[in-house]
């Protein structure tokens, strides 16, 4: 039996833990996320939309809790003017749309309470995700469900981009704070602040 390729992998493995890298979902999460209370500013939503559950989901992978009430979390993390927009790329020779763009953006912030005084630990800031598909008015039922697949996989990225900026945040709040996975910026838009 050849030990070699085993051996191999579990080297890898070791190398990258030792360098602080870890897999998606799995990395340490700051202090501040350990104990927190998402909440969605939209008083027109019926379900929680899913960016909000991916990003509550991916809190407990990495060993947060999710708290159902802001007064029993240690910090809350405010996600605010959820947009969904879809723009026309290109039209087809009868005049009708065959490639659209589907944009989502989401505001977000992070407080939290000392002393019974608010103290804000990111202040507002924005994340987008965009992704092109095609379009057939021959397929019209075909499509329409792969753009329902297809913002439900936008806002579950946005939801990582989401944690992984609240992250780097967090780092240059708390000096204690794991860092993020190493070969990993989080998006900065034009003209925003670089974190820290």
């Amino acid at each position: 039996m050849n030990l070699v390729r085993p051996i191999g992998i579990s080297l890898a493995a070791l190398a990258l833990a030792a360098c602080g890298f870890h897999p998606v979902g799995s990395r340490p999460l700051p202090k501040a996320l350990r104990s927190v209370h998402v909440e969605l500013v939209d008083p027109y939503r019926v379900t929680a939309p899913p960016v909000e559950e991916a990003l509550k989901a991916r809190i407990v992978r990495g060993g947060g809790e999710v708290m159902s009430r802001a007064d029993d979390a240690t910090a809350v993390l405010r996600l605010s003017d959820l947009r969904e927009a879809q723009e026309v790329l290109s039209i087809g020779t009868d005049g009708r749309a065959i490639e659209y763009r589907l944009v989502t953006r989401v505001t977000f912030e992070m407080r939290r309470v000392v002393d019974g005084k608010a103290e804000i630990l990111i202040a507002p800031e924005s994340q987008t995700v965009s992704r092109d598909y095609s379009f057939s008015a021959q397929q019209i039922l075909a499509k329409e469900a792969e753009e329902a697949r297809l913002r439900r996989y936008i806002q579950d990225e946005l939801a990582e981009r989401v944690l992984l900026r609240v992250e780097a945040r967090l780092v240059s709040v708390d000096p204690d704070a794991p860092t993020v996975r190493p070969g990993i910026v989080p998006a900065v838009e034009p003209g925003a602040a670089p974190p820290g």
